[in-house]
């Protein structure tokens, strides 16, 4: 099962308390901590996470050094705990436009825990569904014929996304928004929506077991009619 995450809310989350945004991402981490320990719990085999588009780059940049410096310090931390709980961590997006030390990290990150089968985390960085799609359709001349299958593969090449994509089951959105800004469009074509008005860092184990809950109530037919 493929769970796909708009972490929404963070900031928001910080100023209803009086704290500034920061203080909302860095408790952000902590529910990414909880949702990818709780994951393989419930029958999820592929995590993929919104940690910063390429619209936020319009963000100030204070803010965007923080996240950042908050996303670097996450994956060196992370990474040991990830390789030994089996977790096999992701970034796609863009890199070129990334700090050279965030760069490394991620590296080392995808390096250490290669071997990771229990779960695959995907991270999503400097991302943008709708430049990913366009970069691998000026690629398609490099494909015998095009498909859906090889479409899907040239554009794992552009996100950095080694090995078959995986179409997502299920994306939710925290944060109250109900929309999909811009992520995974293409995975997500027959996705189940689930929105919910919790910010981030409120998002606990409970209500990922609520969202794979509703899911499982779904009848997915995919165009077709019901069995």
């Amino acid at each position: 099962m493929h769970v796909a995450i708009i972490m929404d809310g963070n900031g928001r989350w910080a100023v209803s308390r009086g704290m500034p945004r920061q203080a909302g991402h860095r408790a952000g981490v902590t529910a990414v901590r909880r949702t990818v320990e709780a994951a393989p719990r419930f029958g999820i085999s592929v995590l993929s996470l919104f940690a910063f588009s390429a619209d936020n780059w319009t963000r100030p940049r204070s803010e965007v050094r923080h996240l950042f410096a908050l996303l670097r310090s996450s994956l060196r931390e992370q990474s040991l705990h990830c390789f030994e709980n089996g977790i096999c961590m992701k970034v796609i997006g863009r890199r070129d436009r990334l700090p050279s030390s965030l760069q490394d990290a991620i590296s080392d990150a995808e390096n250490l825990t290669r071997s990771g089968s229990r779960l695959t985390l995907r991270i999503a960085v400097d991302y943008s569904a709708r430049d990913s799609i366009v970069d691998a359709a000026g690629r398609l001349g490099e494909v015998p014929q095009a498909s859906r299958g090889s479409f899907s593969y040239l554009l794992s090449q552009v996100t950095h996304d080694s090995g078959r994509m995986r179409p997502v089951d299920l994306l939710i959105r925290t944060g109250g928004e109900r929309r999909l800004s811009d992520f995974l469009l293409w995975e997500s074509a027959y996705a189940e929506l689930y929105f919910t008005s919790l910010g981030w860092p409120d998002f606990a184990e409970a209500d990922l077991e609520a969202a794979v809950s509703e899911y499982r109530r779904r009848e997915r037919r995919f165009g077709g009619l019901p069995a």
